[in-house]
């Protein structure tokens, strides 16, 4: 396995660069060089991207070596398990105040209480008592409900209502940010193998070396932040009055309006009903996924490290491949790459199946299984996104998607229960054969999320919401 991983992370590292010249040949032209050739926008960007990039930086560390602590405190399976359920438990209770706090506190300190709750998280796992960890997990959930909106949130804002750029520049700003975001995850894995395993120093390292990052992001946050803006107050009206929100509506009745137009739009489509259910059953198996590639990988000595960066650049290769696919030289539809990516995770979990049997592991196998999972989650996002962009009502995404996230959340929470619950009926030793009936669930969700896209293509042949300019619909091609 060892050398499996570096031969691994060297093929993918050299096919990223590849499809970066092709999709850069073949794609579209960089969004707005208007916006690329102003320097107030630049500066601004900048000002943003350091503080947001040192954010996902401090998040991505975390990522290869969590189940490896827990396991290196000689803590069981089912143990671990309920420390994930509570960490997903506290992101279903904190995700519908992620968006209300920032409308209270001011979208910068809700920043800064974002740097200050996820230090607190890394440093809780120096500890070995049990509930110390579970409540570093809660204050993780909490970080990263925040993290997904806040920053994000002060963005948008500065951008529209204090320096009054088109907004058609915000996704210059964000395509930058998600190409950044696949290179840190990469790098993150590497540099936590070096201090977890070259160095020695143990799987708390990356933990700790975040906290800098962390309080570096802080700084960034009081200092450029602070000069970028004279007074963040709590209110924000003149934001809220140029995104469409009744400007004397109180902070919590922004939030109950939200969540019951939400609603409303969830019901009255069945389009978003159905991309719902996509994104519930995808991404809840998303969540036993990151339970259980260590497990399923660290007793056959991979460098975990690797093997992560593995992961994210094979989720960087489908991403790239989308944006080949979905390029004026292809015009793939990306309803098609939306199908293809829940087919190919379907079959990785199939496999997966089969090489976690008891007593006839397949670590081999069950990593390329996972990289095809990876691969498959490259092409999902932004295929899932391109449709909810097209379907849902700007004023009304974030009721709706806060909606989708709790079915996802719930599912992935009752899963790991089940986990837990198979692990501690086997008289509390490790579950290989929950693992694998676990694998086996998750291909019979996939199955269910590949129905529902199914349906939404009979439901849309000939919606142009559901397709890129400029091609024809289905019924049109004959």
């Amino acid at each position: 396995m060892l050398v499996t991983a570096y031969l691994a992370i060297i093929v993918l590292l050299a096919l990223c660069v590849g499809l970066e010249l092709a999709a850069r040949r073949f794609g579209p032209p960089q969004p707005s060089q208007t916006a690329a050739a102003n320097p107030a926008f630049r500066r601004f960007q900048s000002v943003f991207l350091r503080a947001y990039l040192l954010a996902l930086w401090a998040d991505w560390l975390q990522g290869p070596y969590l189940y490896k602590l827990y396991r290196h405190y000689s803590f069981l399976e089912s143990q671990i398990a309920i420390i994930y359920v509570c960490g997903l438990a506290s992101c279903v209770l904190f995700a519908p105040f992620s968006g209300w706090i920032p409308q209270v506190l001011g979208r910068r300190r809700t920043c800064l209480l974002f740097c200050l709750s996820y230090s607190a998280c890394c440093l809780t796992k120096l500890s070995r008592d049990y509930f110390v960890l579970i409540t570093g997990r809660i204050l993780g959930g909490l970080s990263t409900s925040l993290l997904s909106t806040t920053f994000e949130a002060w963005y948008v804002h500065r951008h529209v209502a204090v320096h009054d750029f088109p907004k058609e520049w915000i996704p210059c700003t964000f395509s930058k940010a998600a190409t950044w975001n696949h290179g840190l995850a990469v790098a993150a894995g590497l540099v936590a193998n070096l201090f977890a395993e070259w160095l020695h120093l143990g799987p708390v390292a990356p933990f700790l070396l975040a906290v800098p990052c962390l309080a570096c992001c802080a700084w960034l946050v009081v200092s450029d932040w602070g000069k970028e803006e004279a007074e963040d107050g709590p209110e924000g009206d003149k934001g809220t009055r140029l995104l469409g929100g009744p400007a004397r509506m109180s902070a919590k009745g922004r939030f109950l309006h939200s969540c019951h137009d939400g609603l409303r739009c969830l019901l009255s489509d069945r389009r978003v009903m159905l991309l719902g259910g996509v994104q519930a059953l995808f991404e809840s198996v998303l969540y036993i996924f990151v339970f259980l590639w260590t497990p399923v990988l660290d007793p056959h000595g991979p460098p975990l490290g690797i093997v992560f960066s593995c992961l994210m650049a094979a989720s960087m290769v489908g991403s790239l491949m989308f944006r080949l696919a979905t390029s004026a030289h292809y015009r793939l539809q990306p309803g098609h790459v939306l199908c293809l990516a829940v087919l190919m995770a379907f079959f990785s979990f199939f496999m997966l199946t089969f090489s976690t049997a008891p007593g006839q592991p397949r670590p081999r196998e069950s990593f390329l299984a996972f990289l095809l999972l990876e691969l498959a989650c490259g092409l999902y996002f932004p295929a899932l996104s391109f449709l909810q962009g097209r379907v849902i009502p700007e004023e009304k995404r974030a009721g709706v998607l806060a909606w989708f996230r709790l079915p996802l959340h719930l599912l992935a929470c009752l899963g790991l229960l089940a986990l837990h619950g198979e692990v501690s009926g086997a008289g509390g030793g490790e579950g290989g054969g929950g693992t694998r009936h676990m694998f086996g669930g998750c291909a019979l969700m996939m199955l269910a999320a590949l129905m529902a896209v199914v349906s939404l293509f009979a439901l849309g042949r000939n919606d142009s919401d559901l397709r890129l300019e400029g091609t024809r619909a289905e019924g049109e091609m004959y």
